[in-house]
């Protein structure tokens, strides 16, 4: 007859039944095993975990065309892995197994096309991805959120969460860390509560919690014995220990919000960020102007020269889609053409007075796919990469690169109007997408009441347009850059408009919308602008050949600005300045009787330049291609990946050492309470030997005594040496050993009389542990302790008894409880 082998439920042992007590319900004689759905349990686990707090991205990127990639990428990488473990591979094994899934998946989503059979990487793979990494790179560094969702930075989030559904997995299961796990989820959760300003939102929380929640569940239900004991009440002290840490949590969320700046201010401002390519400096296309304006440090510096009148607006991209809670620019991809050597305007057919301008530019450290101009450009020269443009915007964009340190001179037009002009242009629109002309499904009432009532009596689209205008830079409006954030309608979108109108006061992006939308409601097609106010003279000049010495101007990130286009039949687009105490209003605009919005909730000295394009002295002229500057605002970006890499480098050194600054602490406090006179001195000594022993690959066992695990410490061979420790040692562990069987099975007062301290003995131990081991075990000794891992997972060991408590197996059933045989031992000695 053949016996079933029994599995024990020791420290070690594997299978279903390790680790539980008997009867229960889990596993054991009589019941299902589970043990093949676990892997599939907890893989399960992790894909919710990690693709639920995921879902806190949306916000972060446009919509939830980015979602299926994400979702697709989780869960074939965590059921790989769950598979692997199905078919009983361990360790490095499924991690390379989930690292290969994730190349799998990755090439098959995103370079299907430019790999082997769809899905294996090839060397054109390679190419592709230096590629979306760079279009990536251009996102984070030039928008702010929500992003557009393109091909690169979806690839790089797919990326990013993949690698963690490893990391949270190899926590769960290898490591047997499974509340640790709950550190991963949480650094999916950070992106969108730095980033987002409405934070994580409810339902990336959610996500993110049933799937820590189910990995608890499953770990405990596979392995309920990891770092408890079953024989032993809970201890009387959690209870209250529990109780304190929650009032000192409570306490402190309460006290700190009373000292931390609200999100308009500090150290990270509404819509701030961090990104691994550097400071961003570009003008936000997504047009969420109100960090850039808010910024203190003018980033972004940008220098350029005219022979126009006055300063013009550098126009970067246009918004003309208004629908949903979020405005972007439409790339048109598909319609736009490459080169700019020749630009057409298309003013040449509908007007016949314009003005041509010539404007040198030097972007610096301005970031952004797309180039800050003056309307309407025809020609741009000196450009380095490719360039497109859009024939129904003019937006310039790189195809390969973008505007950082680009030089180059713009020659553009601009039509000579005037009121009249403009009031003659009365013809029924037509030959435009009508993109420019739709008015969304859900425009706020207040929307068309405001426009119906301010544009009654107005027979002509000028008339209206004027009136829109002056409206919005009446006195019943303010310029502030913090009622919106107060308010809680930062950013753009319908719902953001209504609440403008009703409050009246925000900042350039807000009067820019009302105008678009409220000309639109009125017939009028309109867009919304996203670039510069006229800049401010900087003293120098800039000789351009053929145009002599032009004055310079200067912006940077604290001149970003809106404006609304409206299109006149047979003129073409035509600029407003609806913002009060911001930009210049044009003169075909100004109306002289109108009052002007003076109110403002901040200082805005200085923020509309002179007219007076003459710098007040003539310096030398310096020659067209401009220098390169750096400029007082960005003087410091040079020094940040420096300072970065320092604080990164720091950073990492500081949590390679964590685990070795935390097994010294313990190792020292145990030391000293050991050297203490009086009762239970013995205790930390031994738990310290143990802890000595984990360290150097001598754990200790559940089911020894700890005369045998002092013996088979003084005697093993992982020590590097046949006879195991040497003579001085071996008497140092046995006096350890005798001092805590006397402490706790001798009678009161008895002990063992040595002139060694327990201090001095650990020591000599130490050293002869570290003499004997190999490079590795001292090197794993010393920065990652297995003991100190071994707490961290739940399993801190417990000082070992001269019984210890009895293994608990499916064959045997419930032995005795160790503490009432312990207390019977110590009465027979006694009596």
């Amino acid at each position: 007859m053949t016996l079933a082998p029994q599995r024990s439920t020791a420290h070690g042992a594997s299978g279903p039944d390790a680790g539980r007590p008997p009867g229960d319900p889990r596993g054991g004689a009589g019941r299902p095993n589970l043990a093949g759905v676990e892997p599939w349990a907890m893989g399960l686990a992790v894909t919710v975990g990690v693709a639920g707090a995921a879902l806190g991205l949306n916000g972060v990127l446009r919509g939830w065309a980015w979602y299926p990639a994400v979702l697709t990428t989780v869960i074939a990488v965590a059921m790989t892995m769950a598979a692997l473990r199905a078919l009983r591979l361990r360790g490095v094994l499924v991690g390379a197994g989930g690292f290969a899934a994730l190349a799998l998946v990755l090439t098959f989503t995103f370079f299907r096309q430019h790999s082997i059979a769809g899905f294996i990487p090839s060397g054109d793979t390679l190419d592709q991805i230096q590629r979306y990494l760079r279009r990536a790179s251009e996102t984070v560094l030039a928008e702010t959120t929500p992003v557009a969702p393109n091909a690169g930075i979806v690839l790089l989030i797919c990326a990013v969460l993949g690698l963690l559904v490893i990391l949270v997995d190899a926590l769960c299961v290898p490591l047997d860390m499974p509340a640790t796990s709950g550190l991963g989820i949480l650094a999916i959760l950070v992106v969108p509560a730095m980033i987002k300003p409405q934070s994580v939102g409810w339902l990336g929380f959610t996500g993110a919690a049933l799937g820590f929640l189910m990995i608890l569940a499953c770990s405990h239900w596979f392995h309920p014995g990891s770092g408890t004991r079953t024989d032993t009440a809970p201890s009387p002290g959690q209870l209250k220990r529990a109780a304190v840490t929650g009032a000192m949590a409570l306490a402190l969320t309460l006290l700190l919000q009373l000292v931390v700046p609200g999100f308009d201010q500090g150290t990270f401002p509404q819509g701030s960020r961090l990104n691994p390519w550097g400071t961003s400096n570009g003008l936000n296309p997504m047009i969420s102007l109100g960090n850039s304006l808010r910024s203190p440090a003018g980033t972004g510096r940008i220098t350029y020269a005219t022979n126009a009148a006055a300063a013009p607006y550098l126009r970067s991209v246009t918004v003309d889609s208004f629908d949903g809670d979020t405005w972007a620019p439409d790339d048109r991809d598909a319609s736009r053409q490459t080169g700019t050597g020749r630009i057409d305007s298309g003013l040449a057919s509908t007007f016949a007075e314009q003005v041509q301008v010539v404007t040198a530019v030097d972007a610096g450290q301005f970031t952004s796919p797309y180039l800050p101009v003056p309307y309407a450009p025809e020609a741009v020269s000196g450009l380095t990469g490719r360039w497109s443009w859009d024939p129904a915007t003019l937006s310039i964009k790189g195809v390969d690169v973008n505007s950082r340190n680009q030089q180059y001179v713009v020659t553009s037009v601009a039509p000579k109007l005037t009121p009249t002009v403009l009031a003659q242009s009365a013809d029924q629109v037509r030959g435009i997408p009508d993109t420019f002309t739709r008015i969304p499904a859900n425009v706020p009432q207040i929307v068309r009441q405001t426009a119906d009532s301010v544009t009654a009596g107005s027979k002509t689209s000028y008339a209206k347009a004027m009136a829109i205008q002056t409206y919005l830079r009446s006195t019943a409006f303010s310029y502030s850059l913090q009622s919106p954030v107060q308010g809680g309608y930062d950013g753009n979108g319908l719902s953001v408009l209504a609440d403008f109108l009703t409050q009246k006061s925000g900042y350039c992006i807000h009067f820019a919308s009302a105008m678009a939308v409220m000309a639109r409601v009125e017939g009028i097609p309109s867009r919304i602008a996203v670039g510069y106010a006229p800049g401010h003279v900087t003293g120098a000049t800039v000789s351009i050949p053929g145009r002599g010495a032009l004055p310079e101007y200067a912006v940077d990130a604290r001149d970003a600005h809106a404006w609304p286009e409206l299109y006149f039949q047979g003129v073409g687009w035509v600029a407003f300045e609806p913002t009060p105490s911001r930009g210049v209003v044009p003169a075909y605009a100004t109306e002289p009787a109108a009052p002007s919005g003076a109110s403002t909730n901040e200082n805005n000295d200085g923020l509309v330049p002179t007219n007076d394009p003459k710098p007040s002295a003539t310096p030398a002229p310096s020659v067209v291609p401009l220098p390169s500057t750096g400029g007082e605002a960005g003087s410091g970006s040079r020094y940040l990946p420096a300072l970065y890499g320092v604080g990164g480098l720091l950073l990492m050194m500081l949590l390679l050492a964590t685990p070795a600054l935390a097994r010294e602490g313990i190792h020292r406090r145990r030391l000293k309470a050991s050297g203490a006179a009086g009762p239970g001195s013995a205790a930390p000594a031994w738990a310290e030997l143990q802890d000595l022993a984990t360290d150097y690959g001598v754990p200790p066992r559940n089911s020894e005594t700890p005369r045998h695990f002092a013996g088979r410490l003084s005697g093993s061979p992982a020590l590097g040496e046949p006879g195991g420790l040497d003579a001085p040692a071996h008497d140092a562990v046995g006096s350890l050993t005798r001092d805590f069987e006397h402490q706790e099975y001798g009678r009161p007062g008895a002990g063992t009389r040595t002139d060694d301290s327990p201090a001095d003995r650990i020591a000599l131990v130490r050293e002869t542990l570290q003499a004997n081991a190999s490079w590795w075990t001292r090197l794993r000794a010393a920065w990652l302790p297995p003991s100190l891992i071994a707490r961290w997972r739940g399993r801190a060991s417990t000082p070992l008894r001269a019984v210890s408590a009895p293994a608990k197996t499916a064959r045997h059933g419930a032995a005795e409880s160790w503490p009432r045989l312990r207390d019977a031992v110590r009465r027979l000695r006694r009596g």
